[in-house]
């Protein structure tokens, strides 16, 4: 494969061209210089001549080290730029593979949750066409809306009956405690009695002795 199919980039590509030239030009210089009399010995023209491909070899020599100066300082930029890009990329597959793990958590906790047997599922709430006739108001509601409002049908329930129970055993307590007085008074009632009868037999005792 040839080198410029493999360097596409500009300031590379004006090096190797830059260098072509120079070789070109260096190539030339050695065959004036090799086909001619020694230098010391060559006409004014001759030497001129030489003198003139020589300064355009240097030209070419200094445009070489020049865009291979440009060449290497772009590099080292690209290298730079293609560091942080990496980094960047690295910390953005970082961050996908922790939303990805995240994710999995997730459709896990979710999957959980779809099959957990919660305890809502074994209330012992009233039949749906019950509920329905009894609330006409949620016959349109999806299966999620009338779960919500049968529990909350049940909850007011309960709510209801043992706000009943509360006040009926308020009303127990106080006939118990009614009841407790009434005996209480009964049995003081009797002690009296008995005191009573007590004291009175002396008495019937004195009438039974004089009717007699």
């Amino acid at each position: 494969m040839a080198v410029d199919d493999i360097v596409t980039a500009p300031n590379l590509v004006a090096v190797i061209n830059a260098s072509r030239d120079a070789r070109t030009q260096a190539l030339t210089l050695v065959n004036q210089v090799s086909s001619s009399v020694p230098v010391e010995s060559a006409s004014p023209e001759a030497q001129s001549e030489i003198s003139k491909q020589q300064k355009l070899l240097i030209t070419h020599l200094a445009q070489v080290r020049g865009l291979h100066r440009a060449a290497t300082f772009s590099t080292r930029k690209t290298k730079q730029e293609t560091a942080e890009a990496r980094q960047e990329v690295d910390r953005l597959h970082l961050q996908l593979q922790n939303l990805y793990y995240e994710q999995r958590h997730l459709q896990g906790e979710i999957t959980a949750c779809e099959s957990y047997d919660h305890t809502y599922q074994q209330l012992p709430l009233i039949p749906i066409e019950e509920f329905v006739a009894l609330k006409p108001e949620h016959a349109d509601d999806d299966e999620n809306a009338l779960m919500i409002a049968r529990i909350e049908h049940e909850r007011t329930e309960r709510e209801t009956l043992e706000q009943r129970r509360m006040e009926l055993l308020k009303r127990k307590q106080k006939l118990i405690a009614d009841n407790k007085k009434r005996k209480d008074d009964l049995a003081n009632l009797d002690k009296e009695l008995e005191k009573f009868i007590d004291a009175a037999k002396p008495i019937q005792k004195l009438f039974e002795k004089n009717i007699t």
